[in-house]
């Protein structure tokens, strides 16, 4: 379907059919207008995600509390105050520090907040995210244990942007593998969010139960 002669409603129907029952669907939202963000919630897409914290805020007062707001991009500590009253996950969680910031602010605010571990799986240096050796040793050293009001629910990761869709499904493959290492020790682990509008459909065959989807959705900027 080309996304320029469809609407929105019938691009999230386009992915909705391939897209297996157990893989959460997060609209990626970010630049776009609130009146494509209702059309999409018409159909029943409540997972949004923003990569920008006060377009987030802004966007959150203005439209219904059904929708749960993800926070998909790299979060400064400095921002982390803005969103925790209302966010439903924190996708890019890449270090101590910036989990130590949301537990401080959970904690203020009388929440538990859901969030995932960013693992640097691609081959570009501009992409964020734990070495894989570097959060095995953090998991061991069970820091975890100590933030009370977080909630670690899995892992994410971005692929090399390349048309070489072997190395994305390899990355993807690392990722997965890595994630089910962690979860005899994390068993309440639940959430692999990898996969976007280009490689949505690889990172599904390599196990992902999470896809982050904008352009494909809401067309291009």
């Amino acid at each position: 379907m080309n996304p320029s002669s469809s609407t929105i409603q019938e691009r999230l129907a386009s992915i909705r059919t391939e897209l297996p029952q157990d893989v959460t669907l997060v609209a990626v939202s970010k630049t776009k207008p609130i009146e494509c963000i209702e059309e999409a919630l018409a159909t029943n897409q409540f997972d949004f995600g923003e990569n920008r914290v006060q377009e987030l805020q802004e966007k959150e007062a203005a439209l219904p509390k059904t929708i749960r707001w993800h926070q998909i991009g790299h979060l400064q500590t400095n921002k982390v105050k803005a969103i925790v009253p209302f966010v439903h996950l924190i996708h890019a969680v890449d270090s101590d520090h910036l989990l130590k910031e949301i537990n401080r602010r959970a904690k203020n605010f009388g929440r538990t907040v859901d969030i995932l571990l960013q693992v640097h799986i691609a081959q570009e240096d501009v992409k964020y995210g734990w070495k894989a050796p570097d959060l095995e040793r953090y998991l061991d050293e069970d820091t975890l244990a100590s933030f009370d009001h977080v909630r670690v629910r899995g892992l994410m990761g971005m692929a090399t942007f390349t048309p070489d869709q072997q190395q994305i499904a390899q990355e993807f493959n690392q990722l997965r593998r890595l994630y089910d290492s962690l979860l005899p020790a994390n068993p309440s682990w639940d959430t692999l969010s990898m996969g976007m509008s280009g490689d949505w459909r690889i990172a599904v065959d390599e196990g992902s139960t999470m896809i982050r989807v904008g352009s494909s959705i809401f067309g291009g900027r």
